[in-house]
C-alpha cells in the first residue's frame, strides 16, 4: 500500500495520497498509510461501506472522485471535518478489488477544487492493480504456508508428492513476496519441508544459491525449463543457467539426478 501511494503520488502530481486495506470481519476501510499529508486527521479513521467518498467507492467497487469534497451533493459527509483539517477539495477514491471483493481504497488528493482528469484516474487505477496483485500473492503464500505446516493425516508417497508441491510453490513466490517478515517465514518453512525429509548422512554439506534452489523445486514438480522460467519470473536461458550451476554443484548428469541428490543433501523435501 504505501509504495502504491507513492508511486500514485509520482505518475499524477497529486500532493497527497492515502488509503487502507478492509479490516477482517468488518464492513470498513481503516485508513492506514498516508503519503504527503500535513496533519495525522486522516490517520486510523474508520470509513464505512456507503459513507463518504471512499464508502461510496466500496459499494459500488468502482472508482468514484469529487470536485469539491465539502460541498458535494453526490457524496455523505460524515468525514468532513478530517477532510477539511488536511485541507483537501478535489478527491478520488479506487477500491482495490481482490477475487470479486473489495479489500481497500486508494484515494488521491488535491488542496484545491479542480476536476481530475483521465490520465490521473487511470494511474490511480493502476496503483490500485499494484495492491490488488500484493493482496493475491500474500493469500496465496498464506495458504501454502497453511498447506505446509499441515498436509493433512495422510502418509505416504502421495502426502509427500503434496508437500513437495507445496514446497515448490513456496520457494517460487518467496521472490515475489514484498513483506520481509512473510517472505521469511515462507523460507523458514521451505526449510523445515526439506530438513523433514532429509536422510541422516555424514557426507558434507552441499550449498546452493537461492535461485539454484528455486529452478530445483520447480523441476522437482515436474516444471520444464519454460514452465519453471514462468513459475519463477526469469528467462528461460536463466534457468538453464542456474539448472547446469546447480547439477554441477551436486555432481549430477541429469536434471533428476540432481533432485535426487538434492533431496538425499536435505535441500528438497
Amino acid at each position: 500500500m504505501r509504495g502504491a501511494l507513492v508511486r500514485l503520488r509520482r505518475a499524477t502530481g497529486l500532493p497527497v495520497a492515502f488509503g487502507g486495506l478492509v479490516e477482517p470481519g468488518r464492513q470498513q476501510v481503516r485508513i492506514s498509510q498516508l503519503s504527503g499529508t500535513a496533519t495525522a486527521a486522516l490517520s486510523a479513521l474508520a470509513v464505512s461501506t456507503g459513507n463518504g467518498l471512499g464508502g461510496k467507492s466500496i459499494a459500488l467497487a468502482r472508482p468514484c472522485a469529487v470536485t469539491d469534497y465539502s460541498s458535494s451533493r453526490q457524496i455523505s459527509h460524515e468525514y468532513d471535518t478530517a477532510v477539511a483539517m488536511e485541507g483537501l477539495r478535489s478527491v478520488l477514491a479506487v477500491p482495490v478489488v481482490v477475487r470479486r471483493r473489495v479489500r481497500g481504497v486508494l484515494y488521491g488528493a488535491l488542496r484545491t477544487a479542480q476536476p481530475l482528469g483521465d490520465r490521473t484516474f487511470g494511474a490511480a487505477v493502476e496503483a490500485a492493480r499494484d495492491v490488488e496483485q500484493a493482496l493475491v500473492v500474500r493469500d496465496e503464500a498464506r495458504a501454502l504456508l497453511a498447506v505446509a505446516r499441515d498436509p493433512g493425516p495422510a502418509v505416504g508417497d502421495a502426502a509427500w508428492e503434496e508437500v513437495r508441491e507445496a514446497h515448490g510453490a513456496l520457494r517460487a513466490l518467496a521472490p515475489r513476496i514484498l513483506d520481509p517478515a512473510l517472505r521469511g517465514e515462507l523460507l523458514s518453512v521451505c526449510g523445515r519441508l526439506a530438513d523433514a525429509a532429509a536422510p541422516e548422512t555424514d557426507a558434507p554439506p552441499v550449498g546452493l544459491a537461492p535461485r539454484e534452489l528455486d529452478v530445483l523445486a520447480c523441476v522437482a514438480a515436474g516444471a520444464t525449463n519454460a514452465a519453471a522460467a514462468r513459475r519463477l519470473g526469469l528467462r528461460p536461458e536463466t534457468v538453464k543457467g542456474y539448472l547446469r550451476s546447480a547439477m554441477r554443484r551436486l555432481g549430477a548428469h541429469t536434471r533428476w539426478e540432481a533432485v535426487v541428490a538434492a533431496r538425499r543433501a536435505g535441500l528438497l523435501p
